[in-house]
């Protein structure tokens, strides 16, 4: 079934008003198990995901804001959180702001010093989304669009961008994006949201994490990457045995075709586990996210570098700039796809 942005049926609120006067909707998706998924369409954002424990409490376990102003806030912090936005049009950091595309140099907007990093000045994380379908009954969906204009940070081509999160009966989310450009443009987008499955008050570094990886993506000082693969056997990046997440991580990982897989989030607190699965060639894992004291989170949390964990699974960071990398470049006419999911599962 189809609404318009206008109408408030069940399970849509108001989450406030943009500067423009758009409204902002909140949307709950719920299966029956009585886990529920919040999106707001700034920023395709999913603001809260709430797991129903055993004692009939449930847990949020993802970081966020209570109020619209506190997320548009957020973007002018020294460095920005993200908090459960999709990144676009390309996430992760190109180096110097610039690539080649069909021979001719491309100098995107700079938003990270002499770089870009997750898609400009004003991505897709700050941009209003239409809705434009919900679905009900036991697969709820939502899917929201947002046409990006051409040269929108100086990216080419008008890109038609998808996103639909849908909840399952076996407490999975899944993230799907479609896209398509009017010409050949780059393309890489993600899922920001960061986890803690001890709720969203706690902290990861109790929680154990495994990621299926073979090798990580060598970077300068300014986390851009050399080219290089790094083997990650008997590194402190190895986290193909499971051990606590750790304090600081900005890093990403590499993953095999047709791996699925790609990590695992184990609470033992809350006996709760949550395997990221994805079609993506790599997962860039980061904690360190935070407010630097200036905005409250949900439920006035004061979100420190280890209250989060994101799992932005992607292409790798920089690809245009290394023949060695999965192309990023999505032609004309082609048909962008990226599907990653969320499983969550007691234990």
């Amino acid at each position: 079934m189809h609404f318009s942005q206008i109408d408030h049926p069940k399970n849509v609120n108001s989450f406030g008003i943009l500067p423009d006067g758009k409204e902002v909707l909140c949307y709950t998706l719920r299966n029956k198990n009585g886990m529920e998924l919040s999106v707001i369409n700034y920023g395709a954002t999913i603001t809260s995901l709430k797991f129903p424990l055993s004692n009939q409490e449930k847990i949020d376990v993802v970081l966020g804001f209570d109020s619209l102003a506190d997320y548009i806030a957020s973007y002018d912090l020294l460095s920005a959180p993200y908090f459960g936005a999709v990144i676009g049009r390309f996430a992760g950091r190109i180096n110097q702001g610039k690539f080649t595309l069909n021979g001719r140099e491309i100098n995107l907007t700079k938003n990270h010093g002499k770089h870009q990093l997750h898609g400009g000045c004003k991505g897709f994380s700050q941009q209003f989304w239409k809705v434009k379908k919900i679905n009900s009954g036991d697969y709820p969906s939502l899917t929201l669009e947002y046409i990006s204009q051409n040269q929108e940070e100086n990216y080419p081509g008008i890109l038609m961008a998808e996103v639909t999160y849908m909840l399952t009966e076996s407490n999975q989310v899944i993230v799907e994006f479609h896209a398509h450009s009017t010409e050949d443009t780059l393309l890489n987008l993600t899922q920001h949201s960061y986890f803690n499955l001890d709720g969203h008050q706690g902290n990861v570094t109790n929680q154990d994490l495994l990621i299926h990886s073979k090798s990580v993506l060598e970077t300068n000082q300014e986390n851009i990457p050399s080219g290089v693969l790094i083997k990650l056997s008997d590194s402190s990046f190895d986290f193909t045995n499971a051990k606590k997440a750790p304090k600081s991580i900005d890093n990403t990982f590499t993953l095999q075709a047709n791996q699925k897989v790609a990590a695992v989030l184990t609470s033992k607190l809350h006996n709760l586990k949550m395997t990221v699965l994805t079609d993506q060639p790599a997962v860039h894992v980061y904690v360190g996210g935070n407010c630097f004291g200036q905005i409250k989170g949900k439920e006035a949390a004061d979100y420190h570098p280890e209250s989060g964990i994101c799992f932005e699974t992607q292409n790798y960071p920089d690809a245009p700039n290394h023949k060695n990398f999965p192309s990023a470049v999505l032609k004309k006419g082609e048909r962008y796809h990226h599907q990653t999911i969320f499983a969550f599962e007691t234990l």
